[in-house]
């Protein structure tokens, strides 16, 4: 049986709102690069989206879903390769589903996230044998040359 690896960092957070019309997995991706981020989570979110993408368990594609959706819960982790995330959403009659976040989720009203960064580490994807997906590798950040300037 494989060893459980924990990583340990200080963290610092960061807030701020998405408007109509953006979509989430790009204004995330943005955050990322911009603000150097290569170990972070969703530590919290309020918001609604117009477009809903979603990929359920066991399923190999996407659904899409149009119309007025409250995120009850958007969690998982981001790194400067991509994220894992997964989302639950209401729909005005409060039926609840969730999954797999594609691209194409766009934001409603508002999208108020605050997004937790862990600086000593550093996340990646690798293959396990065990699941048979790439999944959370978590390592001691290294400096990159303009870091360590």
């Amino acid at each position: 049986m494989n060893e459980t690896k924990i990583g340990v960092s200080q963290g610092r957070f960061l807030a701020f709102r998405l408007v109509p019309g953006e979509e989430l997995l790009g204004a995330l991706r943005r955050i990322v690069r911009n603000c150097g981020i290569r170990a972070g989570y969703i530590a919290g979110v309020v918001g609604s989206l117009s477009r809903v993408c979603l990929r359920f368990a066991g399923k190999p594609e996407g659904t899409e879903a149009d119309g007025c959706f409250e995120v009850v819960s958007l969690v998982g982790t981001l790194d400067a390769a991509g994220e894992h995330l997964h989302m639950a959403v209401s729909d005005p009659g409060g039926a609840v589903t969730g999954g797999h976040v594609l691209e194409g989720c766009i934001v409603r009203t508002t999208m108020e996230l605050v997004l937790g960064d862990l600086p000593g580490l550093e996340f990646r994807r690798g293959y396990c044998p065990l699941s048979t997906y790439d999944e959370l590798e978590v390592m001691p950040r290294t400096l990159t040359k303009k870091e360590n300037k």
